[in-house]
């Protein structure tokens, strides 16, 4: 299932308002977790050992927490605040496992403006389709100026 994103954006510091929002949804598959298991070489039977997973308290496979939290890396150089956005640091805390199918919502709003260092402080939250936080943290992106 492809990523939606509410839009593609490249916009000034100037522009960028407190209070503002900007949200990604996907539906993480099988697929996501043995690739994304595959390129960080994460291979923790929790997530791609089914008969494992069976004996943990999850029931079930589940997707690696990094993964989900990658999602917000996609809000912050698509939509919130876009193509020159600088992603500088993130917290992070998992609260809910996400499974095969679950489809998650990323939701950014800004909540502070550095203007001296051009950066803005986004509060991240990422929900599964039952509106349950799964991930809450908060993220420091620097705007870049283009070069003239």
């Amino acid at each position: 299932m492809p990523i939606h994103t509410s839009f593609v954006v490249e916009r000034p510091y100037e522009e960028i308002e407190i209070g503002e929002t900007a949200s990604v949804t996907k539906m993480i598959s099988e697929t996501d977790i043995v690739n994304f298991a595959g390129i960080i070489g994460d291979f923790n039977p929790l997530h791609v050992n089914p008969e494992y997973a069976k004996t943990t308290m999850f029931g079930e496979r589940i997707a690696h927490g990094m993964l989900t939290a990658a999602f917000i890396s996609t809000l912050i150089g698509c939509c919130l605040p876009g193509v020159n956005g600088l992603y500088l640091s993130q917290e992070v805390k998992f609260v809910r496992p996400v499974k095969i199918g679950d489809t998650i919502t990323v939701l950014g709003t800004v909540i502070e403006k550095n203007d001296v260092k051009r950066r803005v402080t986004i509060q991240t939250v990422i929900k599964n389709q039952r509106e349950e936080v799964v991930v809450d943290g908060k993220a420091v992106v620097m705007c870049m100026k283009k070069e003239q």
